[in-house]
């Protein structure tokens, strides 16, 4: 068993989980209700683990993490209508132009 990554919180670590699950990757997720603890032990030591069972699917399992997590930053900008500067999706004015998107 190998531990693949660290995430920011549980809804992240369950997702990155389903979807390993559905490429017949075998994980599990470590420190679900550890946030709880946070202030006692340092918080660092709280974030949600995920663990690889199989050590030979690992190498397959940081693929299929890393192309998720391109595809979000992916999803997560989007170019001005004006400027052509790269923003976050959810932005309503360009932070380099002030064009409303």
């Amino acid at each position: 068993m190998k531990k693949l990554c660290s995430t920011a919180n549980i809804i992240e670590a369950q997702l990155l989980a389903d979807l390993l699950k559905q490429d017949g990757i075998d994980v599990r997720v470590f420190n679900q209700y550890a946030l709880g603890a946070m202030g006692e032990i340092p918080f660092t030591h709280t974030y949600p683990e995920l663990w690889v069972i199989n050590d030979h699917d690992f190498g397959r399992a940081a693929v299929v993490t890393h192309a998720a997590a391109r595809a979000l930053m992916q999803d997560a900008l989007k170019p001005c209508r004006c400027c052509g500067e790269q923003l976050q999706a959810d932005l309503l004015t360009c932070w380099n132009c002030g064009a409303h998107q």
